[in-house]
């Protein structure tokens, strides 16, 4: 009976944890950034001629947005083409979650596996269980976390850059091959 009340427990914390997120959409105008941005954030720029920079905001008006690095770049609204948020790393939640699978499972583990003689009661076994399996858990996430990224988020398209698609065809001649090289790009 306990193991099925442990179970049921894990399985209700699993399910319950995650949240909804909602997406949201791009501003439509260059002027309502400073509705998602603020200095200091970092971004990614990608200009008219599809140039990418990455800095951070120093100053960000209606009409222009400077970044720094890259010699503090200026960007005024007409020369962007696309803006998204840096999101950086997931240490912290990578963490958080290998903590609660962790532990979660070493509870499972210690209250299934242990005998009341031993070390006490089976409350025991669940408690060291959970708190050795959720510390290996935590540092699995945590370098999990730190390899990967968060998607970015794009904060402004400019309108009508939206699903411009490029086609490149290219001759490959070479002593030992012949051919023709496609790259389809969105």
């Amino acid at each position: 009976m306990k193991r099925s009340t442990a179970a049921l427990i894990v399985l209700s914390a699993a399910l319950g944890l995650p949240a909804i997120a909602a997406a949201q959409e791009p501003v439509k105008a260059f002027d309502q950034l400073d509705t998602r941005l603020k200095p200091g954030d970092t971004v990614w720029v990608t200009d008219a001629q599809g140039r990418e920079v990455k800095g951070k905001i120093r100053e960000l008006t209606p009409s222009a947005l400077t970044l720094d690095g890259e010699g503090g770049r200026s960007y005024q609204a007409g020369d962007v083409r696309l803006v998204v948020e840096y999101r950086g790393r997931n240490t912290a939640k990578g963490a958080l979650w290998g903590l609660v699978a962790g532990a979660a499972g070493g509870a499972l583990l210690g209250a299934s596996s242990g005998n009341e003689g031993d070390y006490g009661t089976q409350g025991g076994w669940a408690l060291a269980g959970a708190g050795i399996f959720g510390g290996i858990g935590a540092g699995v996430g945590a370098a999990i976390g730190a390899m990967s990224t968060k998607p970015g988020r794009v904060v402004y398209r400019a309108p009508g850059s939206a699903g411009h698609a490029r086609l490149s065809v290219a001759p490959v001649i070479t002593p030992r091959a012949k051919g023709v090289a496609v790259a389809f790009a969105f």
